[in-house]
């Protein structure tokens, strides 16, 4: 089969730190054999059929097309399998079991988990817990040797408690964002796929697929599990996850009719059986085999840990210090304390005397040292991650990666496509056929050979007869027209017609071709249909039908007139949307296609309808949102200047036409005039996706921080280049969930806000954090230096000071670190990702009375966030 004439922008998927596309496997079970009688059969074969799952897994793995031909090709392992290739499965309890059972699950076995003790002995392992551990034990022992065990076991004890609690706090907290995750990753990744069961298309988790389910596959799917073509057109797969070679694979039914579990669907439609689920298929044999990695780091929190590190330093010369300080105070002076306790005396002091009291010093300075570092910070973060993912679930924002919120926070720029701005909806207005608007008219007074000409084609474009896809939109609003204006029998329209070939469409390409023939047509002519842009269809259009269904040539002229009426559409919005038709014979269409699959010149034009869809209630408020909080907002979309126009008008975001720009034009500048003119551009219209990569770079390059939403597969390379990718859960396709940060569950524009201020929310609890650990920490340090040189001693003991660092770090992070988003937030210019987490102004109110301030907001909060953190 020849390959298209279209081009695909090539993709590979992002690299996953851990197992997402199963879950946990079912146990194994033994090696099933089927063996079915031929009154058992439900879809076509003659005589009994024998199938072992092993040799399913191994027919596709292996794309043996002898084992194939020898099981009876698509239609012999469909009567083994139960399978009707129209109607698909049964799909009832029953069915789905003994198929679980005998192929197993579409689930792998995932490596296990980090559990709670992994977690406890990271933090044990940390040196400055280690060597607290040690004083501890040294002082529980001496203490106990001195005074007994009753009151000997105070200091030491105290401490180990205090450490041991302290590495419980650490541990839980890491494994509740440990936990948090994995169920953000479980609904990130429980994609819904459409099978055929009991005769009706279903949505159905991805999880839930079974061996000899008939699975519908369209643009930008992912499939499910390992199987064999049955129908469908122009299929073409991304194989690049698997083999990693970034060439598009033609899949079909004669040629090449495997398909490999995790591969992404480039082009085309089609429908396919699956053989092979789980562990038995490619992508989970791979799966299998891969280790869970440790929790991703984000930006923020490895600054957080230079901070940490910085001040740890720091602790170190003022421990440092305060040990030489009571040392040489121990040493020098044998005169008792205030306690009694007296210091050092040559000979005369027990051996048992100075361990303890070194080890007691040495365990104040280690101490010192714990209370100076704040590790806190990245306790608070930990919280912070994993409270803020929680809400912005609740939000209808689902977080991929836990960096992208923070990222958001310093968002500048946003570029949005048309999906994520307007409304799931369209409505048919305004039309076009034979040459004059039906707006008055009545479908009789059409011709009756363009009319049925005209059903055709909407019927046809819509997937009327196979029923491969969901509908959409635009397919609804014409259908209903044609059923309404045109009174089309939606039954009757296609009778007798048998698909050729098909050119799918796509938002890049934004038309769609079939090529059909009647089976009972004795003059052996081909009818070949086109749907699509007016602009587009109307260029590869040379005649036109008037309103007596005489073919006329379309002269400039006409042409002109049809532009007219066309652009009398567009300002109000309206998506002008084309139908053109032309007849070949045999040998024309046989030499025509040698050229393209489905031949796309001199075609006559039928007519054409304007359809209407409104913006998303609350867009213009999201846009004042955006820009009161210093984002611009930018609209690139695939549309005519005059619709994009309208489109961006009625959402608030454009205000002149000086800041319009086409997608040709941008592409053709030169670098420096594109770095210069990519700050003014409010509207991109008629943009491919290389032309939204060309703007995000030169964004990125001024220094901007971008968010950018997809609008179709070939986004993929303009979403991993965004610093913020977001993709839209209902109309986006699962290429662009892939590689996105964020996924807009509504498929909402005005929600994007929320997940900006939810951004900035971080940045902000991180610094309240911040400015009371190190006002509390500064303070301990300086107080316990300067009373250790001058006097020799503490105010606190180890075990008091262990206690008043762990309310610190766990109380002061719970209470700081999960504040909710205000809308002063959003008034407030972006924070740029390399500005110092401690500003001037947190400096100047390292005051007394900012302290206090801090400090009894910090007691009021608590017993709320104690409640919320148990939950």
């Amino acid at each position: 089969m020849a390959s298209s004439s279209f081009t695909v922008s090539r993709y590979r998927q992002p690299e996953r730190s851990s197992v997402t596309r199963f879950h946990e496997m079912l146990p194994e079970v033994p090696e099933v054999v089927i063996e079915m009688d031929a009154g058992d059969q439900v879809g076509p074969g003659s005589g009994s059929s024998t199938v072992h799952r092993s040799t399913l897994s191994e027919l596709v793995k292996e794309k043996k097309s002898d084992l194939l031909d020898r099981l009876g090709s698509v239609e012999g392992i469909a009567a083994s399998l139960k399978t009707d290739l129209q109607g698909g499965i049964g799909g009832d309890d029953e069915d789905i079991s003994w198929r679980t059972k005998a192929f197993g699950s579409n689930s792998c076995a995932k490596p296990h988990g980090k559990g709670w003790f992994c977690f406890v002995w990271e933090a044990l392992v940390d040196p400055t817990i280690l060597i607290l551990l040690v004083c501890a034990a040294l002082l529980l022992g001496f203490g106990i040797k001195e005074h007994g065990t009753e009151d000997g076991w105070y200091n030491g004890g105290s401490i180990l408690i205090a450490v041991l609690f302290i590495v419980s706090v650490s541990a839980a907290g890491n494994f509740w964002q440990n936990k948090q995750l994995d169920k953000l990753s479980k609904i990130s990744n429980n994609i819904l796929v459409k099978a055929v069961r009991n005769g009706s298309q279903k949505n159905i988790p991805i999880f839930d697929i079974v061996v000899g389910d008939v699975v519908c596959l369209s643009i930008g799917d992912q499939v499910p599990a390992d199987g064999l073509f049955m129908e469908g057109h122009s299929l073409l797969v991304d194989e690049s996850s698997m083999t990693g070679v970034n060439d598009l694979v033609e899949v079909d039914k004669d040629q090449n009719p495997f398909l490999i579990s995790g591969t992404m669907v480039a082009d085309g439609y089609a429908k396919m059986m699956v053989t092979s689920v789980g562990i038995n298929t490619t992508w989970g044999e791979m799966m299998s085999s891969v280790h869970s990695e440790s929790i991703e780091q984000t930006p923020l929190q490895a600054r957080l840990k230079k901070l940490t590190l910085l001040l740890g330093k720091f602790g170190l010369v003022v421990g440092f210090l305060v040990l030489a300080a009571q040392l040489v105070q121990y040493f020098t002076e044998d005169s008792p304390d205030e306690n009694g306790n007296k210091g050092f005396n040559g000979s005369k002091t027990k051996v048992d005397d100075v361990i303890n009291t070194v080890v007691g010093i040495i365990a104040t300075a280690v101490t010192v040292v714990v209370v100076a570092s704040p590790g806190g910070l990245l306790l608070a973060m930990t919280i912070i991650h994993a409270y803020t993912a929680k809400e912005m679930m609740a939000l209808r924002a689902l977080l991929r990666k836990l960096s992208a919120c923070e990222t958001m926070g310093s968002a500048t720029t946003i570029c949005a496509a048309t999906p994520a701005l307007l409304q799931n909806r369209m409505e048919v207005t305004k039309s076009v056929v034979g040459a004059e608007s039906m707006e008055g008219r009545s479908y009789t007074s059409i011709a009756g050979s363009v009319l049925q000409l005209l059903q055709q084609g909407i019927s046809l474009a819509r997937g009327s007869v196979h029923k491969l896809f969901s509908v959409a939109p635009m397919d609804d609003a014409i259908h209903s027209w044609a059923v309404m204006k045109l009174n089309m029998d939606m039954d009757n329209s296609t009778q007798g017609l048998s698909i050729l070939d098909v050119e799918a469409s796509s938002p890049e390409k934004r038309s769609i071709g079939i090529v059909v023939e009647r089976k009972q047509d004795n003059t052996n002519m081909i009818h070949v249909h086109w749907r699509g842009d007016f602009e587009r269809i109307l260029s590869s259009c040379s005649h036109y039908y008037d309103n007596s269904g005489q073919v006329k040539v379309l002269d400039d002229e006409q042409r002109a007139t049809f532009c007219q009426t066309a652009k009398g559409i567009a300002p109000g919005g309206l998506r002008c949307v084309a139908f053109a038709h032309k007849y070949f014979s045999k040998e024309e269409y046989k030499n025509e296609r040698v050229h393209r699959k489905v031949p796309d010149k001199d075609l006559i034009l039928l007519g054409f309808v304007g359809l209407k869809t409104s913006c998303h209630p609350g867009m213009k408020q999201a846009v004042e949102d955006f820009r009161l909080a210093g984002v611009d907002v930018k609209m690139i979309t695939g549309e005519n200047v005059s619709i994009a126009k309208s489109i961006a008008m009625e959402c608030g975001i454009l205000d002149n036409d000086e800041s319009i720009v086409t997608g040709e034009e941008f592409r053709r500048c030169q670098e420096h005039i594109r770095m210069q003119r990519a700050d003014n551009i409010r509207l991109m219209a008629r943009s491919s996706p290389l032309d939204k990569l060309l703007l995000v770079q030169s964004l990125k390059q001024k220094g901007h921080v971008v968010a950018v939403t997809g609008d179709g597969i070939n986004d993929a390379p303009a979403l991993r280049l965004a610093d913020i990718g977001l993709s839209m859960g209902i109309q986006g396709t699962e290429v662009e969930k892939e590689n996105s940060d964020v996924i807009i569950m509504d498929d909402n524009f005005a929600s994007v806000p929320t997940v900006l201020r939810w951004g900035r929310c971080v940045n902000i609890n991180i610094q309240k954090f911040i400015q009371f650990q190190l006002t509390v920490n500064v303070a301990a340090m300086t107080i316990n230096f300067v009373a250790a040189v001058s006097t020799g001693e503490t105010p606190l003991t180890p075990a008091q000071f262990l206690w008043v660092n762990l309310i610190m770090d766990t109380l002061g992070a719970l209470a700081l670190a999960t504040g909710k988003p205000t809308d002063e937030l959003m008034k407030k210019p972006p924070v740029g990702r390399s500005d110092p987490f401690i500003t001037n102004i947190m400096w100047r109110k390292h005051s007394r009375r900012s302290f206090i301030s801090d400090s009894s907001h910090l007691g009021l909060k608590v017993q709320g966030k104690i409640n919320l953190w148990r939950q």
